[in-house]
């Protein structure tokens, strides 16, 4: 790897840190900058998804102050990891060309959801209007969803996660960012297990990114809390549309 390649990696790092702490999607602009630094589709994907889990902490610790109790948090925890494994072996299973056409939808899908979470809400009920087992079946379902899409396909992670968990949590969206960030985080500790152990990794390309995400990751999370929600959920609404938009061209052409 080139000094070039190195401080192509590096910006691609930063960027990705903090869209991921932000909206999610920062993995269409590290993977593209692994593929330009001349790593092969297989190793640059499987490199990535490690490089991009520092970020994940990072972006923890930054909105930690936004999180609800542990005790809130914990019965998340086996559904988070049971989703990533099931996505993983979905990965394994079915013609990854099937799910490229499906993905777009997926997140145009989530972004639709977010950007139109007040009609939905008065459609479907308003989470504070459910009984309290409604809204943990609610809650587990939409982190179940959204860890079997992470373990499968980790882009647009947080824009699927925001947009679910904000039609069914009473919270404001600063929360709902922060536990989306440790949601993040989970799914790409379990991934990063399975690909360090049996993935064909590149450690010179994750040694340039990952602690680039790691500043971003926490840069973005601390912006979060400084952003209007009208202003966060625009954001995330554009993220969503163009990444979206991206997956749908790519998968095209």
């Amino acid at each position: 790897m080139d000094l070039s390649h190195a401080a192509l990696l590096l910006a691609a790092g930063l960027a990705a840190g903090t869209i991921n702490a932000v909206a999610g999607g920062g993995s269409l602009i590290t993977f593209p900058a692994m593929i330009a630094a001349g790593l092969p589709p297989v190793p640059a994907n499987v490199s990535n998804s490690v490089a991009v889990f520092p970020g994940y902490v990072a972006s923890v610790a930054g909105s930690r102050t936004d999180l609800p109790r542990p005790r809130a948090l914990a019965t998340l925890v086996p559904t988070t990891i049971v989703g990533t494994i099931l996505g993983a072996l979905l990965l394994l299973a079915t013609p990854a060309r099937a799910f490229e056409l499906v993905v777009p939808f997926l997140v145009l899908g989530a972004t639709a959801v977010l950007a139109f979470q007040d009609p939905l809400r008065r459609l479907v009920g308003h989470p504070r209007d459910l009984s309290p087992r409604q809204r943990t079946v609610a809650v587990q379902t939409m982190v179940g969803l959204g860890a079997v899409y992470g373990g499968y396909f980790g882009a647009a992670l947080g824009v699927m996660l925001v947009a679910g968990l904000a039609l069914v949590l009473d919270a404001t969206l600063a929360r709902v960012s922060a536990i989306k960030n440790l949601l993040s985080a989970l799914v790409g500790l379990t991934t990063l297990v399975v690909f360090a152990l049996f993935g064909p990794l590149n450690w010179a390309a994750v040694a340039v990114v990952a602690p680039a995400t790691l500043i971003g990751g926490y840069a973005g999370a601390r912006l979060v809390r400084r952003l209007p929600p009208v202003v966060l959920k625009t954001m995330i609404v554009v993220f969503g549309t163009t990444i979206g938009l991206y997956l749908l061209w790519r998968a095209l052409t």
